[in-house]
């Protein structure tokens, strides 16, 4: 049997309905084209399957008539009990009585300028996601940039932020990648697209969102180890929070592309309303909650050390610019996915858009202000080798001129 089609989009779902019931309809002409016609009942005399577009029509004898009922498709067609005839004449098929225009009707979609809009809307969507993943990106780089060239910026804590970053990089040049393999081309029929290069942008993009979460998890993690260990790290735990970070995500997104290829190999895996898409929604879902209980235990330690009568008034300075970088760190930590988390993909879809694309694309800008920029440790370092270059500059040029007087 032919392979049906199934939907990879809930919006392909007109589309894919009507090429699952022409497959089915082309079967059966190529069965009975394949089977010989009992004696004395010659072929011409009578009106063989015909798909019209719309229904399959299945073969009469001169003379008779069938019926067909209105496409059963939710959301598009109202439900009616009336039915379209074709007479099969000496001629063949007639046409359909009443036509499908008048027995179908369609569910209220909107007039043109609703269309519009939408379209409109979704355009603005990407420009503003593009500006913000591009900015992101820039401070990303510049931000990985100075942890690598200053030497005394070189411990756990910036490594862990630089992976951190790296996990934002990757989700945005993922966005860019799967943008331009699925909608470059305008002329591409994106509900049927099926192809390697489709598939694997779309495994890329789940990789980089499961890295991206898991390194907010380690970000959490860290962060408590250090109030546990009294503000010291173990460089040991390095190699664990790198197998959390990127480990965790490569085994997931491996068994999705072998359970896909397996199981449900059709369109091109951008289907969320499947089941396997359990398989990523599982882990991301973990990672989001532990985070938050890391969050809550994180707010709740240093509200205890900050009343506690034992630590100095410098600590509870540093307790509390600790606290104040938390209460920013909340996006970070992925507690605004909890609101979407439980609900179904099709819910709150514009508000979904808007948190996950816009806001989400300046993710990465945020964490490299709050963790690189307005780090008082970076600052002082930048400072500090400014001030060197400046005066290794005016030792140069006091050189350069007394070597020209004394010529």
């Amino acid at each position: 049997p032919p392979p049906k089609v199934r939907a990879t989009h809930p919006d392909c779902s007109v589309v894919l309905y009507f090429q699952e019931q022409e497959a089915e309809c082309l079967e059966i002409i190529r069965s009975e084209s394949q089977t010989p016609a009992p004696p004395g009942l010659p072929g011409q005399q009578g009106c063989l399957t015909e798909w019209d577009g719309v229904s399959c029509w299945s073969a009469v004898p001169v003379g008779q008539s069938r019926a067909v009922a209105c496409p059963d498709i939710l959301h598009v067609f109202k439900k009616s009990k009336a039915l379209i005839w074709r007479n099969c004449t000496e001629s063949g098929w007639s046409f359909p009585s009443p036509p499908y225009y008048n027995a179908c009707e369609l569910e209220a979609i909107g007039s043109s300028n609703d269309t519009e809009a939408k379209a409109s809307y979704f355009v603005t969507m990407k420009v503003l996601y593009t500006c913000g993943y591009s900015t992101s990106l820039a401070a990303l780089f510049l931000a990985i940039g100075i942890f690598s060239c200053f030497r005394k910026l070189h411990c756990t804590r910036n490594s862990i932020h630089i992976h951190f970053f790296t996990s934002f990089i990757l989700r945005g040049a993922a966005v860019f990648i799967k943008d331009a393999v699925l909608f470059s081309d305008e002329s591409i029929d994106h509900c049927t697209m099926s192809t390697v290069n489709c598939k694997a942008a779309i495994a890329f993009f789940q990789y980089s969102v499961l890295a991206n979460f898991y390194w907010l998890l380690v970000e959490g993690m860290y962060l408590q180890t250090l109030l546990l260990l009294t503000f010291t790290s173990d460089k040991r735990y390095i190699w664990w929070y790198i197998l959390i970070g990127w480990g965790v995500p490569m085994l997931t997104v491996c068994v999705w592309v072998v359970t896909r290829l397996q199981y449900d190999n059709h369109g091109c895996w951008d289907d969320y309303t499947s089941l396997y898409w359990w398989v990523i929604k599982a882990p991301i879902l973990l990672a989001i909650f532990v985070n938050f209980l890391i969050f809550l235990n994180v707010t709740r330690m240093l509200a205890q050390k900050i009343r506690s009568p034992d630590i100095s008034k410098s600590y509870k300075q540093q307790y509390m610019r600790l606290t104040k970088s938390t209460l920013l760190l909340i996006p970070l930590f992925g507690v605004h996915y909890v609101v979407f988390a439980l609900f179904p993909e099709h819910i709150g879809v514009d508000a979904r858009l808007y948190f996950e694309l816009v806001l989400g694309s300046y993710q990465g800008f945020l964490v490299a202000l709050l963790y690189c920029f307005l780090n008082g440790e970076v600052q002082a370092e930048i400072k500090r080798n400014w001030g060197k270059w400046q005066s290794s500059m005016e030792s140069n040029v006091f050189n350069l001129a007394t070597q020209d007087f004394t010529a």
